[in-house]
């Protein structure tokens, strides 16, 4: 299955509540990719005066991961499940994003098994990539 623009409320697909939401919304859904939108308040916790931090990108690059996780189950009609950051490799940050900037971001799922998912994660600015990585995150209650 695969959608263009979903209008589904952010906290019905992330375990995550505010303060710590850092995705607005889920533009794509497929079975191998996701792509979420966030743009970038003075009110986010991981912004200093000016820019988002860089484990603020990190935290934003992970959630994109669980809206891929959460839409999957909200198909099935179950609640976003709990999941953690197993591990990050190859992470580059080439640029933080300003207050107001709008980041767009894309996790393509390199493999997929027994609730752990392992990512390549790419977010951009302006059409611009501003970091990368790789990402495998782990569902508690899978």
């Amino acid at each position: 299955m695969e959608n263009k623009l979903i209008n589904i409320p952010i906290f019905d697909l992330i375990p995550q509540k505010e303060p710590m939401v850092m995705v607005d919304t889920l533009l794509h859904y497929s079975e191998t990719q996701v792509t979420s939108k966030l743009t970038v308040l003075k009110s986010n916790i991981f912004t200093n005066r000016h820019s988002l931090t860089e484990p603020g990108l990190i935290e934003h690059m992970a959630q994109t991961v669980a809206l891929h996780t959460g839409y999957k189950y909200y198909l099935q009609n179950k609640p976003s499940p709990t999941g953690y950051i197993g591990s990050i490799k190859r992470v580059e940050i080439s640029n933080l994003p300003q207050i107001k900037d709008t980041l767009i971001t894309r996790a393509s799922i390199l493999h997929e098994i027994m609730g752990v998912t392992l990512v390549a994660i790419d977010v951009t600015l302006n059409g611009k990539s501003i970091a990368t990585g790789e990402m495998k995150t782990v569902v508690a209650n899978s």
